[in-house]
This record gives C-alpha cells, sequence and structure tokens, in this order.
C-alpha cells in the first residue's frame, strides 16, 4: 500500500488498490449514480408557473427540431420582451437556447412577430382577421421547403401573448407537430384589483405587504415588478388597478402621480395598462374644494384637469376604480345625487383619452332595513341605460360578500343596457385565507356557466360579461388579488393556482376549471401523471370541502367579526345588523336559514322568472343553496333521506375527511416535487385540518343549542364546550381592515 506522510505520520495514499483504493471506487460509482438520479431541487415558489426547468431528455429531442432558430424582431420594448421570453424558456426547457437570426434560414425556424415587424410573415397570407390587437395564431408551415412554426399577431402585444402560449405547449408536453391555434380574448379588460394601502398595507392580503414600494418609487424599480408583469402577461391579464377601492386622495397628487408612471413604464412593454382607485371626495381632500358634487361645474373642471394631468405623464392611463357611497365611502349620494351622475362625470373627462370607469355595485347602506341581497339591485336596476358607454358596472359574483359559495348575482342579466363586469375574489377572505388549499375555478366556473334565463334558456353569466349576450363592446372581468412580498408571492403555494385560473378564465370565461389546474400543475410542479391526477384530484375537491366545513347547505357570512377569521356563527350586536351571523344564518328553535322567498324578503324575485321559480321552492333549490334561500325547519327532510340536523352535522364532518384525505394524498407524493414546498404544504394541510376540525365542532355545538337534537350515530362530539369557541380571540389576524 502507498501511503504518505502528514504532520509526522503515515496515511493511506489514494490510489487504485487496497481499502482506501476500493473505498473510494465504491464512493466515486455511489456519487455518480446519485448524479445521474432525477433530483428534485429546492424551490420557494418565486418562480410561479415559468419556471421553465428542463424537460425530459425524450421530450427535449422531439422538440429540438422544431425549435432550432428564433426569428423575433427586437426593435420595441414588447418586442424585446417577448424574445427575452422565449430565449429564457426555451434555453431553460431544452437545456439550450435556440439559435437567434433576423431571418428564417433553417429547419426549424420559429417566426414571432407581425406582418409589419417580420416581412417573412407577411408573405405568408396568413389570416389575422378576427385577432383584434391581443389575438395570435401558431401555425406549422413550410418556408422554402423547410418546417417552421410562425407565432403571428396583428400587434407586437398579441405576438407576446402567442408567445407565452408556445412556451406553455412545451411545459405540458404538448406535440408542436401540425399546430393551428387561434386565441383570441373573449373580454376585453382584465384586470388585477390590488387592495393595497400606501403604507403598503394590503386589505384582506395574506401574502406579507404590498409589493408596491411607494416609498422607494420612482427611483428604485424593484425586478419583482417585472416578473409580476410577465406572470400576468403569460395568462392574458391586461389591467392591474394599484391601490385600495377604500381609497386614498393622495394617489391622486403630483408625488404619486409621478410614481405610477414608473409602475406604468415596467408593465407596459407586456400590454399591461396601469388603473386607479379613486377617491370620490378628492376635490375636496386635495383640491381645496367645498363639494364634491358631480353636477357642480367647479368638481367638473378640476376633474377634466386631474384626468389631463394623469394622461400627460400616463398616456395610456386605463381608468379609474370607483367605490362610493358602500362601507362609509364617500360617493354622489352624499350630494343628492345617483351612482350613474357620478360615474358619467368621471367618464366624461376620461372619454377624450380612452379611459374607463368601473364602477363598483357592492354598495349597501346600515340605513336600509331590506334584506341585504337585494340592495345592489335595488339601486342599480333603474339606472340601465344611463350610464355612458365607457362606463362598466362592477358586480361581486354574488350579492352579499365572496362568501364561500353564493348564487350568482341577480344583476347578471337584469342591466342589459350596461356592461357589467364581473369582479371574482381571488384573495380568500372567507375561504382560509392563504393557509387552505382551496382552488377557486370550480367557483369561478360554477357562476360563469349559471343561466341567468334573462334572454331565454343559455344566457349565462359568461355571456353577459363578455358582452356577447346584450351585444356590448366593451366588457371585463375583475379579480382581487393576494399577491405580496412573500417569497411565493401568494402567501402559500396552492394560492398561486387561484391567480393562474383566474387570469385563464379572464381570457375565456368557457375555459374548463379542471383543464386550468392540470396546465398549472404540469408548468409549477410535474408532469408526471402518477403526480398530476392526484393533485388535480385534490384541488377539484378543495371548494366542496371548504364549504362543507365552513357554510354547508348554503349558510354565509357566520366568520370572525372584521377579520373573517374562523367561525363566528354567534355574532351579534354592533352599529350594522347584516355585519352579524345572526343576521344571516336566522337560527331558532324552529329551524334556520334566511326566507328569501316570495313570503320573506322576496329576493328572490330580483331573478329571472325561471330562476325565481327554481330558487323560491325548497324541493327544487340546489340543496347548496337551500338555506340561502329558505328557513327550514330542523326536522325537515333533504334528497339524502337525512333530516336538515343530521345532513348538516354530515356536511360539517364530510369536509373535515376531505382534508384528511387530501394531506393522505399529499404525503404519497412525497418525491414527486422538492423537499422545501412539499414540506410547507404538508404543513399548511395540518393547519387545514385543525381549522376544518375547528369549524366543524364550534359550529355544531353553537347550532346544536338551537335544534337540541342529538348528534347523529357515529358522528363525534365537539372537542370542546361552546364558551370555549366563543372565547377566542385574534386580535392581529391577517389582512383585517385597519
Amino acid at each position: 500500500m502507498l501511503h504518505t506522510t502528514v504532520n509526522g505520520r503515515q496515511h493511506p495514499r489514494p490510489g487504485t488498490g487496497g481499502r482506501f483504493g476500493r473505498w473510494l471506487r465504491r464512493m466515486s460509482v455511489a456519487l455518480l449514480a446519485l448524479a445521474l438520479l432525477p433530483v428534485a431541487q429546492a424551490e420557494d415558489g418565486y418562480e410561479l408557473w415559468l419556471r421553465y426547468r428542463p424537460l425530459e431528455a425524450g421530450q427535449q429531442l422531439r422538440y429540438r427540431p422544431h425549435l432550432a432558430q428564433l426569428v423575433a424582431p427586437a426593435s420595441t420594448p414588447t418586442q424585446r420582451v417577448a424574445r427575452e421570453e422565449l430565449l429564457r424558456g426555451l434555453g431553460g426547457l431544452l437545456g439550450q437556447a435556440p439559435a437567434v437570426a433576423d431571418a428564417p434560414s433553417a429547419a426549424g425556424a420559429v417566426l414571432v412577430g407581425t406582418p409589419a415587424s417580420l416581412p417573412a410573415l407577411a408573405g405568408l397570407g396568413l389570416d389575422l382577421e378576427g385577432l383584434g390587437d391581443e389575438g395570435y395564431l401558431i401555425r406549422s408551415v413550410e418556408l422554402d421547403g423547410r418546417p417552421a412554426t410562425v407565432v403571428a399577431a396583428n400587434s407586437d402585444v398579441g405576438a407576446l401573448y402567442g408567445s407565452f402560449h408556445l412556451l406553455r405547449l412545451l411545459q405540458t408536453r404538448q406535440p408542436l407537430d401540425a399546430l393551428d391555434l387561434r386565441q383570441a380574448p373573449k373580454v376585453k379588460l382584465r384586470v388585477l384589483n390590488h387592495w393595497d394601502d400606501l403604507d403598503r398595507y394590503v386589505e384582506r392580503g395574506y401574502s406579507g405587504q404590498s409589493i408596491w414600494n411607494w416609498h422607494l418609487l420612482p427611483d428604485w424599480l424593484d425586478p419583482r415588478y417585472t416578473d409580476y408583469a410577465r406572470a400576468n402577461a403569460s395568462i392574458g391579464i391586461n389591467g392591474a388597478v394599484l391601490n385600495n377601492v377604500n381609497a386614498n386622495a393622495q394617489i391622486l397628487t403630483p408625488m404619486y402621480l409621478a410614481k405610477v408612471a414608473a409602475l406604468a413604464g415596467v408593465l407596459r412593454p407586456y400590454g399591461i395598462r396601469v388603473y386607479l382607485s379613486a377617491r370620490f371626495s378628492a376635490p375636496m381632500e386635495i383640491g381645496g374644494m367645498d363639494t364634491a358634487d358631480p353636477l357642480d361645474p367647479a368638481v367638473q373642471r378640476w376633474w377634466k384637469d386631474k384626468a389631463a394631468e394623469i394622461y400627460a405623464r400616463i398616456p395610456d392611463f386605463g381608468g379609474f376604480l370607483v367605490k362610493a357611497n358602500s362601507e362609509g365611502q364617500p360617493g354622489p349620494q352624499d350630494f343628492g345625487r345617483t351612482h350613474a351622475d357620478g360615474a358619467n362625470m368621471l367618464a366624461e373627462v376620461l372619454a377624450p383619452h380612452g379611459g374607463v370607469v368601473m364602477w363598483r355595485a357592492f354598495v349597501y347602506s346600515h340605513e336600509e332595513p331590506d334584506d341585504r341581497h337585494k340592495q345592489a339591485y335595488t339601486e342599480f336596476v333603474p339606472l340601465d341605460g344611463s350610464f355612458r358607454d365607457n362606463v362598466l358596472v362592477q358586480v361581486k359574483n354574488g350579492a352579499i360578500d365572496f362568501q364561500p359559495r353564493e348564487p350568482f348575482h341577480p344583476l347578471f342579466g337584469a342591466m342589459p343596457k350596461t356592461p357589467l363586469m364581473m369582479e371574482f375574489q381571488i384573495t380568500k377572505e372567507y375561504l382560509g385565507f392563504a393557509t387552505h388549499l382551496v382552488y377557486l375555478g370550480p367557483m369561478y366556473e360554477e357562476v360563469l356557466r349559471a343561466d341567468t334565463h334573462a334572454a331565454g334558456p343559455g344566457s349565462t353569466v359568461a355571456k353577459v360579461v363578455d358582452g356577447s349576450l346584450d351585444g356590448h363592446a366593451i366588457s371585463g372581468i375583475a379579480g382581487v388579488a393576494n399577491i405580496g412580498t412573500d417569497r411565493n408571492w401568494s402567501g402559500s403555494h396552492f394560492d398561486q393556482a387561484n391567480w393562474y385560473v383566474f387570469g385563464r378564465l379572464a381570457w375565456d370565461p368557457y375555459l374548463d376549471s379542471r383543464t386550468v389546474a392540470e396546465e398549472w400543475v404540469r408548468m409549477t410542479f410535474s408532469a408526471d401523471p402518477a403526480f398530476v391526477e392526484p393533485v388535480v384530484a385534490m384541488m377539484m375537491g378543495s371548494h366542496q370541502a371548504a364549504v362543507d366545513y365552513m357554510t354547508p347547505l348554503g349558510l354565509h357570512h357566520l366568520m370572525g367579526r372584521g377579520h373573517h377569521y374562523g367561525p363566528a356563527p354567534w355574532v351579534e350586536g354592533g352599529p350594522l345588523a347584516d355585519w352579524t351571523s345572526v343576521y344571516f344564518h336566522r337560527a331558532d328553535k324552529q329551524g334556520i336559514g334566511f326566507d328569501r322567498t316570495t313570503s320573506g324578503s322576496n329576493a328572490v324575485s330580483q331573478y329571472a322568472p325561471p330562476v325565481a321559480e327554481v330558487f323560491n321552492d325548497p324541493e327544487r333549490v340546489p340543496e347548496d343553496f337551500l338555506l340561502w334561500f329558505h328557513h327550514r325547519p330542523w326536522t325537515s327532510r333533504v334528497s339524502s333521506g337525512r333530516t336538515l340536523w343530521d345532513e348538516l352535522v354530515h356536511r360539517y364532518s364530510r369536509g373535515v375527511a376531505q382534508v384528511e384525505w387530501m394531506q393522505r394524498t399529499w404525503d404519497g407524493l412525497r418525491g414527486h416535487v422538492d423537499a422545501e414546498r412539499h414540506h410547507q404544504i404538508e404543513r399548511f394541510l395540518a393547519i387545514q385540518r385543525k381549522e376544518a376540525q375547528w369549524w366543524r365542532d364550534a359550529s355544531i355545538a353553537y347550532f346544536q343549542t338551537f335544534s337540541r337534537l342529538p348528534l347523529p350515530e357515529g358522528e363525534a362530539p365537539p372537542e370542546h364546550p361552546l364558551e370555549y369557541y366563543k372565547a377566542l380571540e385574534f386580535p392581529h389576524a391577517p389582512g383585517d381592515t385597519q
């Protein structure tokens, strides 16, 4: 054996013989084997669904002949970001970036652009009519006898959207042979609403502070802004309202407009316009006026000058979002005017610049004794046809307030002369914050597919929203964002899926939420069917699970006061009746539920007759909405054959059981995903399981004081007495109003 001397002692010298040599050879073999294993590297979720990790070797071999050369102009900012994204994406997915050329010269060229920007496209005779400014086509063609792929559009932004679609095909392992894809958005305005305050607090935000660092703007442009823009462009979102609907007038001052302009400059190349929530009383608060009356000529001049000031800084400014005369916010009714008066005044000053007004229909007053469900309809339907053509009335998906499940808002289908913009909530204010795995795609899909019967069968909410039912030229969908400074953007990894599905359904409200979930899972985690199928099953069942353990059978608004964290069906008293739980569930010794039938509040009458007839009938109403529309006896029978009380308990328990199944499923997928993300999701599911049990036990303990009925056989009693649950306090729950 060879030896060497170190510090006066002899040690075996590394070589090919002896025990050390044998050990070294064994270790080398072991290390080589480990190196060849597919290792899931730790990830923190920052890259969202744009991870661009190398594809399997076989997939790379299949794709590379189609993607050998990239011909994409880069003379405008949007062209440059499209080319950069393709080089980044293809380089990551294929292990090597394609060669860049000014003109196609090899087999497998990819041409990206417009006929105006890329001469090679002009001679192909591509039919780009009907694609508008944002649509695109992706097609397999031959150029000089060589196969090629074109991503063609009428605008740079359309080509950018097409570039992301091409990358998505690779990420989801779709074939690239004989491509003939044609896409255009069905909804014009696809907007994120950020409920972000100027101090970086996010109302109903569960993912850290606001990403907008107003203090450092405009001098420091965080690279995160660009990644935010990339993510939104990849799913077709084209607008962002930067500040809270509970607006601060300071956002309209010159100092802040300079900051807004800087953000607009970052977002612009990605096809994203900025919007601002406008405080209606701004002329008084920052303009030195003694009124904000929309019919006052001086007020009108102030807003006209303010609009001109904004557009001088931001030529493509999108317009204003307004929350008025709701929850204490100022509005035109303070001056004896209507919502139309207020919206039209702002629309008038924005119209010459191409801007729009998104006027929220979420209005209710504590002075109004009638059912809160009815108030928006009562206030807005008489105004149908009185809004300017650049006004959209923004309507929440349901009439109460982003509850775990609501019937569609009765305004959809009731205002045919007015464009109605859907408002979904992406942040889960009433659905477990960022902690609970609740995929919102099925809920969005359920609402969009609901039939209003406004113009006969098939008059779906989606057709109202995209403008096709009533022939509106302008249309929109808004989503209340949950995006913050957390590394994973959304507070939890699965909450990213709700941002993703919102964008995809805003682009096309007729998409299937399961298909979108499969896309997201493949892009975000793994394309292995052994992983995709169970995870998609978890996602698709998660919304119903949350409804079951929180508010089954149409119960609603049972969350803790203010913070909306956890169960509190006992909440009563305070300044507003409809901020209490007892107002909505109306449990008594006879039964439970809010009677909105013709013999109750008559909210059913606000729907078209075929819908009203179903909702009005306890035997025909979907059981998911039973207690939304009916006050039913505890001992009445439901479709399962159980009594209402037994069914209520069953559903609470079913929700908990579903979360337990999700836990087991996720635990069995260890090794399919990196340990870092697997661990966080595992721990969050444990929190969800604990809180689902809390919801079940606290709710049953409370409602049993009214039903006075025993638990069904086999059902475990609540872990603690009712007073224990009532005594819980959460003074610093995230996202609460300040």
